[in-house]
């Protein structure tokens, strides 16, 4: 059977079995293990949000969990000494228009964890100056897994 004839073969079995090219499709990755039930952010308690005032230290990538993608996370000076303040997954944070570097001065609130064995806070909303950058409802699902965010 010559090439022509196993395409025509394939096209016809692909118009009777439909389900073919469905058990073919894998679905999207998905958010990178950002989810909203992701073992990473059922962390997250909306119960125990505190609020911490600090000084940016610096702004640096992590993989908090395994079988995750990189996130974005503060290193905040604080009067409880360092934090690191996990704000969310990169491929979201980094397209938002919300300036912040090392020096500026925030208020955090969020949920305290311990991660890696250090303090640390996955933050629900970062407040610099006027603006207020919401990463997280009041039950605490991410912005980024409910198409996009609120930022006033």
């Amino acid at each position: 059977m010559n090439r022509k004839h196993r395409l025509a073969i394939y096209m016809v079995l692909l118009m009777i079995f439909p389900s073919i090219i469905q058990a073919e499709w894998k679905g999207f990755k998905g958010s990178g293990g950002w989810g909203m039930n992701s073992p990473f952010n059922r962390m997250f308690d909306p119960n125990k949000i505190e609020t911490v005032f600090g000084t940016v230290e610096k702004i640096d990538i992590t993989t908090p969990h395994k079988m995750m993608s990189h996130g974005v996370y503060i290193v905040l000076k604080s009067d409880k000494g360092l934090l690191d303040i996990h704000l969310g997954p990169q491929w979201y944070i980094e397209r938002l228009d919300f300036d912040l570097k090392a020096g500026d001065q925030i208020e955090v609130k969020g949920t305290p964890i311990m991660m890696m064995g250090k303090p640390s806070i996955i933050a629900a909303e970062i407040k610099k100056g006027e603006e207020l950058l919401i990463l997280r409802d009041i039950n605490g699902i991410p912005v980024w897994s409910r198409f996009g965010g609120k930022r006033r």
